[in-house]
């Protein structure tokens, strides 16, 4: 009785959240992201998945200018703020509810690290263009390669969690609806 109460809880959960990490990844990927790069002429530190070089992040922080780097503080730092947190808590609702339906957790529990994981990934990349942006034009090339390890490890992460919790769904769904023998 208290594990349905719990995987309700749990579906509720992944849905509210799946919901709101949708309507924040498309604000970001619609409005911040594509003002940063118009603006620039550059795809944004976030977009970059196999990372960036100390002469990348200076044309974007160039191409960006004052203004331009003020929006990326203010408009894109915030909404991806919030963003890394909200798909975290998503993945391990998600990976939780289809928990319900699998006969062991260890998937679950590898899915659920990895997923906070690169939330983690995320702030860190974060953290790393706030510095960058602050520090123009003094820009350190340890710092840029940190953030661009940060950035990596962020697209890797995420994707290896998102495959997780697809598995885990197939495997659950396996499970729950084989026929009885």
């Amino acid at each position: 009785m208290i594990d349905r109460i719990w995987a309700r809880h749990f579906g509720t959960a992944a849905a509210c959240f799946g919901g709101i990490g949708a309507l924040i990844y498309v604000l970001m990927i619609s409005v911040t992201l594509a003002q940063i790069e118009v603006v620039s002429g550059q795809v944004p530190f976030d977009m970059r998945p196999l990372g960036y070089n100390p002469q990348d992040a200076a044309a974007l922080l160039e191409g960006l200018g004052d203004a331009g780097r003020r929006y990326y503080l203010s408009r894109q730092i915030p909404l991806d703020t919030a963003y890394p947190a909200v798909l975290a808590l998503f993945l391990v609702s998600l990976m939780h509810w289809f928990g319900q339906w699998m006969p062991t957790r260890h998937l679950i529990r590898i899915g659920i690290t990895i997923s906070i994981g690169a939330a983690l990934c995320d702030y860190s990349e974060n953290l790393g263009i706030i510095a960058m942006i602050m520090r123009w034009p003094d820009l350190s090339v340890p710092l840029v390669y940190a953030s661009s390890v940060a950035t990596v490890a962020k697209s890797f992460l995420t994707t290896a969690a998102v495959t997780i919790a697809i598995l885990i769904g197939a495997m659950a769904a396996r499970h729950r609806f084989r026929p009885a023998t």
